[in-house]
């Protein structure tokens, strides 16, 4: 039987974003949807037997810390284990590092399976962008090493940015990388330092779950006075492998001194440990003294650039977390709202209260809360697959073709992390609604998914912190090109849908739309003052993100429509009814929030701190 998600992974996949023609290019040749097929089988099949049966204990059997080691409940060891048995963990990767060489669009379609299962009870997509890191900023010999054991699975990854006093403000971190003695520069591993600093927040930042954890740490080397580079030039990034290793990756027996000071105890995602690590303390002396050995990755003062090749993923991952969220809730209200017997329809002369009683879904506002979920999330399931073709063109496609990929992403990052984060999210609210008081006790999952998904507006960067990135950089970087090719890309879109009389209506909408945000990023910056600017960037990336996503629910409509345009099939007629919704009640939205920014409204930030 096909499961609701695969069906919809199966129409995004194949009919949609035509991932099977990726077999026609060399690094994929090896590959059929017969093979795409049996990735997706088998993470699926994982995913119901060892993911989904344990989150709720993974929710309420919480990491524990004894003083020296970290306890996990035992399926959380059996899940990672049959995670890294199936390769997943490299299945994008060279054959050379042992991987299967998947396309990342379906590498991603397949860990959605795992997300929508269980969202805490692994954080392999950590490890899996720390090894990616390490490969793209990392030496041959760090790729070896590092890398090529977090593929394989005996080594799990981390990445440690955020610290106690300065949060997301990377430019105020405190941890010092000082030379490891005169011949630092000579070690086979790196130029190796000693870090001293704490870390806040760190997911998997310790556990059992591996032989070895390879941190890969934010650090600043200082200058020739002895003090901290100010602001993000000084920052540099090292390896900092909890246990140390030799040039074939075998341990030494060496601990590093890497200590965990405490777990913090989290709203959701509690199956996943988030640490508080101090590098160097002395805790566990190393080589003569205190202070974390770690292996300079790139150049020094370079590390920020080097971690962003990590951040990107993480945030695409982030983004794909939240809507396995929404969707795992979407799945459970429905579920619950086709079996609810609950009220009575209303007729000409009112309720008939000597009549049965109607399922939920018989309630045109229950439907309406369905088809909300439905919307954003398979929504936002369509753009972070579309991200991840995006992905696949900028490796593998041709020239002027895969730099446009590779700048579309770029502005697409900040939407497909942060709207599924908030929207989805909202989907998990509207879950809990369905079910009425049921829905806020632990009777039903759908509490802690919503509690799990509300970590995700703030994983990976703030709503703020994308919101900034969005218009501040992404849209204004080379005079505008991203933002031009974008509006070229969607306008794609709206021409081929033109010609279908069921949605022209819909692509003038959407045209309209574009135009509207174009006008909008212009007034924005129309006196150039940042400030000014900036000062209602959320509200222009939630408008601008509605955009994006009717542009996904326009463009899916037409390939629904091309292949079934009597909607026989009940899956397109859902399909072309949340396209609907999105439009109708979504999309019009946008006008409150372009309007103060294009008035460059000041009523938030130039209100006195005493006034509040």
């Amino acid at each position: 039987m096909t499961t609701p998600l695969r069906s919809t992974l199966d129409f995004l996949l194949y009919d949609w974003l035509q991932a099977e023609a990726l077999t026609g290019r060399e690094r994929f040749a090896d590959h059929s949807r017969e093979t795409f097929d049996a990735v997706l089988d088998t993470c699926e099949r994982i995913a119901r037997e060892k993911y989904a049966p344990f989150n709720r204990t993974v929710d309420t059997q919480e990491p524990q810390f004894d003083g020296e080691r970290v306890i996990l409940p035992q399926c959380t060891h059996d899940a990672r284990q049959a995670y890294a048995d199936s390769g997943m963990l490299g299945a994008a990767q060279d054959y050379a590092l042992g991987g299967m060489q998947l396309p990342y669009v379906v590498e991603s379609a397949a860990n959605s399976f795992f997300a929508c299962a269980s969202i805490s009870i692994g954080s392999n997509l950590l490890t899996t962008g720390n090894a990616n890191a390490i490969l793209v900023h990392g030496t041959p010999l760090q790729q070896q090493v590092f890398a090529a054991n977090e593929f394989n699975g005996r080594w799990a990854g981390t990445m440690c940015l955020s610290e106690p006093q300065a949060g997301s403000s990377l430019s105020d971190i405190a941890t010092r990388a000082e030379p490891d003695g005169s011949d630092h520069m000579a070690d086979p591993l790196g130029p190796r330092y000693r870090l001293r600093g704490n870390k806040m927040w760190i997911s998997s930042g310790d556990h059992e779950l591996t032989e070895n954890i390879v941190h890969l740490v934010l650090a600043k080397i200082p200058g020739p006075d002895g003090r901290l580079v100010p602001g993000v030039k000084g920052i540099s990034l090292f390896i900092c492998p909890k246990h140390l290793v030799d040039t074939e990756g075998r341990l030494t027996g060496e601990r590093n001194d890497v200590a965990l000071a405490g777990l913090n105890h989290k709203l959701g995602w509690r199956g996943t440990t988030n640490t508080l690590l101090n590098f160097g303390e002395g805790k566990y002396p190393v080589r003569g003294g205190a202070g974390a050995i770690g292996y300079l990755v790139g150049q020094p003062g370079e590390g920020l650039k080097c971690m962003f090749h990590m951040m990107n993923e993480a945030r695409i991952s982030i983004g794909m977390a939240a809507t396995m969220l929404g969707l795992a809730g979407y799945y459970a209200s429905l579920d619950y709202a086709k079996t609810r017997l609950q009220g009575r329809p209303v007729g000409s002369g009112g309720k008939d209260a000597s009549a049965p009683q109607v399922r939920l879904i018989e309630h045109a506002d229950i439907k309406r809360m369905l088809l909300a979920q439905k919307s954003w999330c398979e929504g936002a399931l369509a753009l972070n697959l579309y991200c991840a073709r995006l992905v696949d063109e900028g490796r593998t496609g041709e020239g002027q073709t895969a730099a446009d990929a590779r700048l579309l992403l770029e502005v697409l990052t900040p939407i497909a992390k942060s709207w599924p984060s908030e929207n989805c999210l909202e989907a998990n609210s509207l879950a809990i609604q369905i079910h009425g008081g049921y829905g806020y006790t632990r009777d039903f999952p759908v509490e802690q998914y919503w509690r799990d998904n509300r970590l995700n507006m703030i994983h990976e960067g703030t709503h703020g912190i994308q919101a900034a990135d969005l218009l501040g950089r992404k849209v204004v970087m080379q005079g505008g090109a991203g933002l031009q090719l974008l509006a070229r890309t969607v306008g794609a879109t709206i021409g081929k849908a033109r010609q279908v009389p069921a949605l022209a209506p819909y692509a003038q909408q959407l045209d309209q739309a574009l135009q509207d945000v174009a006008d909008a990023t212009r007034a924005a910056w129309a006196t150039g003052n940042p400030g000014e600017a900036l000062a209602n960037a959320v509200p222009y990336m939630q408008a601008f993100g509605h955009v994006v996503l009717a542009w996904m629910w326009l463009d899916m409509a037409h390939a629904v429509l091309a292949r079934d345009a009597s909607l026989s099939i009940a899956a397109n007629a859902g399909r072309m009814g949340a396209c609907r919704y999105f439009f109708h009640y979504e999309l019009p939205r946008i006008g409150a929030w372009l309007q103060v920014v294009r008035e460059r409204d000041a009523t938030c930030a130039a209100l006195a701190e005493d006034a509040f």
